[in-house]
This record gives C-alpha cells, structure tokens and sequence, in this order.
C-alpha cells in the first residue's frame, strides 16, 4: 500500500470469546492473522467507488482475560470448554477442546483514500458518515474467531497527528516485533557476553560503567541458534550462590532487562508444493489454491505507547509479498 492518508481507530473493541491459541505451541493471545483478516475482510466489503484502501494494523491491548483454570498456583492451567450451543434436538453437545480469551483492543488502520481528500477532518461530515458506516460493517464480523459485542468510538487521524494517536491507544501496550531481541540473544548465547538493542535497533554489546564487557551468566556455545535462542526465553533458570560464603540461590532469565517478551507466530513456511485450485480435497475453500504449512515462530515486544519507535509507520503489521514459500507478517515501514 502507499502512504496511508488517514489512520482509523477502532477504539477499545471488545471481542468475545477469541481464539487464545495463537500457534502450535504458544497460547494466551490471539494470532495476528485474526486481527490482520479481520481488517482485510473488512477491507473488501467496502464499495469500490468510495476509492478506499485499508492497509497495516497496529495492535494494541487494554485488556486479556483468558478463560483458564488452575486449582491452586503449582498446577498446571486448562482451558475452561463448553457443550453449547445445543443440537436441534435439544441435547447437549459434545466438548470440542478449544481455548477462550475476552479481550478489549485498540486496532489503529491505515487509510488510503485515492481520490479527493476530506478537508476540514474534524468537521466533514462525509467522514464522519464513512467511520459510523465501517464501524457497522465491523460489528457485524469476528475478530480471531471472536464477537465484537462493542466498540467504543471510531476516529479518523490524519497522517501528522502522531502524538494524538499515542494518546487514544492510552492505557495500553501495542504489540511491536522483537526479532532485533532475538538476535542479541543469539549472539549472548554464542559469545558468552551480554548483547543489547540500542535506540537505533543495532545489537551491540552491554558494558558497565567503565566500559567493560559484561559477561552472560550463560557459558560461551558456538553453536548456538535462534531456536535455542527462542527456546531459551522460555526458560528460567536457578544458579547457585555465587561465593563459598553465600548460600542464596537466584534466577536468571535471559529476558531480564529486554522489555515484555513474548513468542509470536509470524506466519508459515509451506513444507509441500501448492495444490490448485479445487486439488486438494477437504480442505476449507475450492476456491484458492491450498498448501500443507508450518508456522514460524519469532519474538515480539508488549510496547508502552510512549515507547513506541519515532517512525511510526514501523509499528503497523502488513502482509509480505509470498516469496520462497514464506508467507510473512511483517513490519516494514510503508512504500
């Protein structure tokens, strides 16, 4: 998409009952694909004569409640499930295992409006009657797997009004890739030394105050991967005390000073050759064509709005252009 014109704000959406498994092995948050085709859905219902694209979406969260249950803090947490609705006859249904999360989100569109502009943005009732209109149109759709039950407003930004955006996502933390992170964490993990993510998003090495190299609590290993890296940031560790005389253990986290990170599901890489159209039988549409898929983990960062980069556009998540077999979710700025 080209730079976007406006920004449309679907303000503190609250979804029912959304997908809380975002990938084979994370859950808690729904993917990115239900929020990025939810908008892309929407995108295509609207009337080619308006001359009206929406593109990137950033998401931001004010709210998680994911619908679990754990008998006591050392247990192990299941999903809440339900038998409903019931058949027609009036029994209940059978369980179908699944997870649940009621969230309230922010989602923030770019617009791109190809012919006439809206003078007076404020104040133009033409736009005003175009924001109820799609805010409508969203209501009645699911957003990953979920019913939106309301949204609190909808509000057209024009592209220099940054602070004012910042300021309607508060209080929330916006959903920002970290794969920087994950590359510094790599590079930790083989050299034995503290690497950081500076203001400029450049991995460099951590040093105390008078310059000196800070060393990992984690041995130098060469070989390591970014999926030892990522599995790394799932574990914590405990270390023993230090000096003879100490008998404190403590823990240690790879995470420790990096910010809310998180695993995030960036899309899928095909593991098969594509399949036409109609080929592949059982499968959801005969429409498209269809391919056997695995999904790609990387890590993403829960961002404080005031924290956002300086470059706004880099904090909205696009489709990339399939290529290689990878179909990606990305943030580049726009082109």
């Amino acid at each position: 998409m080209n730079h976007a014109n406006y920004y449309l704000l679907f303000d503190r959406i609250q979804i029912q009952a959304a997908n809380a498994i975002s990938g084979p092995l994370s859950y808690g948050f729904p993917s990115l694909n239900g929020f990025l085709g939810a908008i892309h859905a929407l995108n295509r219902r609207l009337p080619e004569s308006d001359g009206i694209t929406l593109g990137g979406v950033l998401v931001a969260c004010h709210h998680c409640d994911v619908q679990l249950y754990r008998p006591h803090a050392y247990a192990d947490a299941t999903f809440n499930q339900s038998r409903n609705p019931l058949k027609k006859n009036g029994d209940t249904a059978a369980i179908i295992e699944e997870g649940k999360v009621h969230l309230t989100v922010s989602l923030l569109v770019e617009v791109r409006k190809a012919d006439q502009v809206w003078a007076n943005l404020s104040q133009n009732p033409q736009a005003s009657e175009w924001c109820t209109q799609v805010q409508n149109m969203l209501m009645q759709q699911r957003i990953a797997g979920g019913s939106v039950t309301s949204i609190g407003r909808t509000q057209l930004f024009e592209s220099h009004q940054q602070d004012d955006m910042i300021a309607a996502l508060l209080p929330a933390f916006v959903l920002m890739d970290a794969g920087q992170d994950l590359l510094a964490i790599t590079r930790e993990l083989q050299t034995g030394q503290q690497h950081l993510v500076n203001e400029f998003d450049e991995i460099q090495p951590a040093c105390d105050e008078n310059g000196a190299p800070l060393p990992s609590a984690r041995p130098a290993q060469t070989e390591v991967t970014a999926l030892d890296a990522l599995i790394e940031v799932a574990t914590l560790h405990h270390l023993p005390p230090d000096a003879k005389d100490s008998k404190e253990w403590r823990a240690y986290s790879v995470k420790s000073g990096r910010g809310w990170l998180v695993p995030l599901p960036v899309g899928y890489q095909g593991i098969a050759a594509p399949f036409a159209a109609g080929e592949l039988a059982h499968c959801r549409t005969a429409e498209y064509p269809s391919q056997y898929v695995e999904t790609i983990y990387s890590l993403g960062k829960w961002v404080f709005p005031f924290r956002l980069p300086e470059n706004f556009q880099q904090c909205f998540w696009r489709y990339a252009t399939p290529q290689d077999n990878l179909y990606l979710i990305t943030q580049p700025p726009a082109h």
